[in-house]
């Protein structure tokens, strides 16, 4: 991303971050505000991958119980940063509807509203004829909707290196194309990360890589249950409006561009890859396979250097090209015959818009949790290090709030938010793993 770079790469940090997606960026900026000199490694481009290849959704409806509270302080942080970075990011308030296809749809968002009541948000339910009135020119009838007027939406490729260049001007170096190929480790705590270009002594480092974040820290014996699975999107020509916010009813979501196109994508279905890693987390993930073994479609081989492609190497010294220079940035090919059915779907809903046409399609790996919640914890066997992680599809918006929460975990600072639901040990303490909300 042109114009981020920094002046060359420090030899020394109090933080390093390693990952370019929003929440190493939102980490690194929340820790120079504290006077830190930070320094940020990507091994590609700043937010080249999932960060800003989402939906561009900042939404507290549906959330875990544990992220609402976060989630809240996220949405209050993304207006600020919208006045603070001085662009236009595409943040709007246009709401966030979930349409109920039939009546156990409804009868599931209404065992969720307690907890939106609960945190204050302004959730409610609405009947078939107020959903028809929120959406009027559709054909389709849904039975009802789950409704959430103040979320937001905004445009991710604009957004993440917004972020990034405010960072910047705030005092996080940011080097691209510069991967940490493993952690300097003395005395059994941290002493730096050795990069492709170099080692940088710091007693402090945050992981913060997306999907990459298994392979890195499996090499320095930390292992977390995390998989990627592909989500494939697509944006349509220019369209007539016929609804400003995000919606989805299960089969299709939708939500309205700031380029006058739709943002579509298939909810509830996602692609694996199967890898070792795959194997290894079995156990993790079986209960959420079992729950809806028709929303993962498996395939049996990752593509070439992908992070649990069977021929990625596991283990690298500090002198060898680690996997991450061998894939800069990790472009999977999206599955365009289920999102042209996602476009004839959304103009059979519509048919005001008289046939919808692609102008793009591309998909994302996700970094994805067996009980949809992320690692956001220090790594106690290994101090110094601080793991955000396994955002499960839904950290973009909750981003600038969990890179305020690493921040504070780095500094030894006080978490105002109850995080224990998001803690490392949680996968070695042999009880059941609670599965995020199913709405």
């Amino acid at each position: 991303m042109p114009g981020v770079a920094k002046g060359p790469m420090p030899e020394n940090a109090d933080v390093v971050v390693i990952g370019g997606g929003i929440i190493g960026v939102m980490t690194a900026w929340a820790l120079a505000k504290k006077r830190q000199k930070v320094v940020l490694v990507e091994k590609g481009q700043v937010g080249a991958e999932q960060s800003t290849r989402n939906w561009g959704w900042i939404r507290a409806q549906g959330r875990d119980r544990a992220e609402l509270p976060i989630m809240c302080e996220a949405a209050a942080m993304w207006r600020q940063l919208n006045r603070e970075i001085g662009e236009d990011i595409g943040l709007r308030q246009t709401g966030v509807a979930y349409l109920a296809r039939k009546p156990a749809d409804i009868a599931r968002y209404e065992k969720w509203l307690p907890h939106a009541k609960e945190a204050g948000i302004d959730t409610k339910l609405l009947s078939a004829a107020e959903t028809q009135k929120l959406l009027p020119g559709a054909a389709t009838h849904w039975q009802g909707a789950l409704w959430t007027a103040s979320d937001m939406r905004a445009e991710p490729a604009l957004a993440v290196p917004a972020l990034a260049r405010a960072a910047v001007r705030d005092g996080v170096i940011i080097c691209e194309n510069c991967a940490a190929r493993v952690l300097d480790i003395a005395a059994g705590r941290i002493s730096g990360v050795i990069t492709e270009a170099g080692p940088i002594k710091t007693t402090a480092v945050v992981v913060a890589g997306g999907a990459w974040s298994a392979l890195f820290l499996r090499r320095h014996g930390v292992h977390i249950p995390q998989l990627s699975v592909r989500a494939s999107v697509a944006a349509t020509e220019p369209l007539p409006l016929v609804f400003e916010g995000a919606a989805s009813d299960g089969k299709l979501a939708f939500r309205r561009r700031q380029d006058g196109g739709y943002t579509l994508a298939p909810p509830g279905f996602q692609e694996l890859f199967i890898g070792p890693d795959a194997f290894r987390a079995l156990g993790h993930f079986k209960d959420l396979i079992k729950a809806d073994p028709l929303g993962t479609r498996l395939w049996p081989a990752a593509p070439r250097h992908y992070p649990d492609g069977w021929g990625t190497a596991r283990r690298w010294s500090a002198e060898q090209i680690s996997p991450f220079e061998k894939m800069r940035v990790l472009n999977p090919a999206p599955n365009r015959r289920k999102l042209r059915k996602l476009a004839k779907a959304f103009g059979d809903h519509f048919p005001a818009l008289g046939g919808v046409t692609l102008r793009s399609t591309w998909a994302g790996m996700i970094d994805a949790m067996p009980d949809i919640v992320p690692v956001v914890d220090q790594a106690g066997d290994l101090p110094g290090l601080t793991i955000a992680t396994g955002m499960s599809g839904h950290g973009f918006g909750i981003g600038p709030a969990f890179g305020q929460i690493a921040a504070q975990l780095v500094l030894g600072e006080t978490v105002k938010h109850e995080i224990g639901r998001f803690r490392l040990s949680r996968f070695t303490e042999g009880t059941t793993l609670e599965k995020g909300p199913d709405v």
